[in-house]
């Protein structure tokens, strides 16, 4: 037995040699103790009956989240999913920055080769190639509309409504046709054409580019009327894509108007009919659509009976009942001149395009 000033025979433990070497690698620091799922209870805590040595330490779980966290990630989730849904279905398109370009039309006159025929408005249609035509915008019907590669059946038919739209305050509406306000019609265009569409009104002229007539129809109130507001329309109108971002619109439509002499004259109840037919190009881009508007690329439009030299830049010049066009051509162009070259065509109204002999 050692003595009391000398050290116990083995090695204490701690020291080198002593049995806890091999854990001597092993460094338990705090963070390592703080994430320890078991954990030794207090000197105090054993001694109590049935007490454990260690207890569980809470680890991480679902349930110790607080609602409104569990609730916040539910909501990013739902609103990620609802971004990536839309992105697919509904891609981002940007607004089209091309710039129209300006309109080219034709007005051609159509002169008769015989008086024109007169009498009570109703017999006139009754006795021509209008007599089967529908009344006013019901003879624009609409053709069917489905949905192309880039654009929906909602979008094509809201086209097909704007051009439907602008051919009937274009040529339809009494007060357009006397020379009255236009304002309605301005408004379908797109902001890019407007320049060009009020100085055709304001200074018309046969060159191509400002025709008024070429974007509407307008009679001189001065020197005729309406005899029957009920115009005759028929006609066709289709659809087709131009690229993925925009629509074409292409109609043509025959108008017959049935027209009187201005006034109360002694012949003021002799109606005649007057043919206007039209040819316009439309296009709407996504733009366009949204906003309820439309650029015209072509407008083309024969009218008669009328004479050759009648001058139609700014209004059409019906004939009416018993007059007939003189045997003068269209103005003469002068291929010395400067500028625009003048519009110098002109056609013969087909017999069968008036009304028959026979009429009462």
């Amino acid at each position: 037995m050692a003595g009391l000033g000398e050290p116990p025979e083995e090695t204490p433990e701690g020291l080198p040699g002593g049995g806890d070497d091999e854990y001597r690698s092993v460094v338990f620091d705090e963070s390592f103790v703080r994430a320890a799922r078991l954990q030794e209870y207090s000197a105090q805590e054993r001694m109590r009956e049935h007490a454990r040595a260690v207890r569980s330490r809470p680890g991480w779980s679902p349930r110790v989240l607080s609602r409104p966290a569990i609730a916040l990630v539910l909501l990013l989730l739902i609103a990620f999913s609802t971004a990536i849904y839309m992105g697919v279905r509904h891609p981002y398109e940007p607004p089209s920055t091309g710039h129209p370009e300006p309109l080219r039309m034709s007005v051609i006159p159509l002169a008769p080769q015989d008086p024109v025929p007169g009498g009570d408005a109703e017999q006139l249609f009754a006795h021509s190639p209008a007599a089967q035509f529908r009344t006013g915008g019901s003879g624009i019907n609409l053709p069917s509309a489905t949905r192309t590669t880039h654009f929906s059946e909602a979008q094509v038919m809201n086209a097909l409504s704007i051009a439907k739209d602008y051919l009937v305050k274009s040529s339809l509406d009494p007060d357009v046709l006397a020379g009255g306000p236009d304002r309605q019609i301005r408004v379908l265009l797109d902001p890019d054409l407007m320049a060009q569409f009020d100085q055709s009104l304001a200074t018309p002229a046969a060159d191509g580019r400002h025709s008024a007539t070429g974007w509407l129809v307008r009679f001189d109130p001065a020197k005729v009327a309406l005899a029957d507001p009920r115009i005759r329309v028929q006609g066709s109108m289709s659809y087709a894509e131009s690229g993925p971002d925009a629509l074409l619109v292409t109609t043509d439509y025959v108008f017959v108007y049935a027209l009187r002499p201005a006034g109360n004259g002694p012949h003021a109840k002799d109606a005649s009919l007057f043919t206007v037919r039209r040819e316009l190009n439309f296009r709407l881009d996504r733009e366009d659509l949204r906003l309820n508007r439309t650029e015209i690329q072509a407008s083309t439009a024969e009218a008669g009976p009328q004479a050759c030299s009648a001058d139609v830049a700014g209004r059409l010049r019906p004939l009416l009942a018993g007059e007939r066009a003189s045997g003068q051509g269209p103005a003469g162009t002068d291929p010395y001149a400067t500028g625009p070259a003048p519009e110098a065509l002109c056609g013969t109204l087909a017999t069968g395009a008036q009304p028959s002999p026979n009429t009462g």
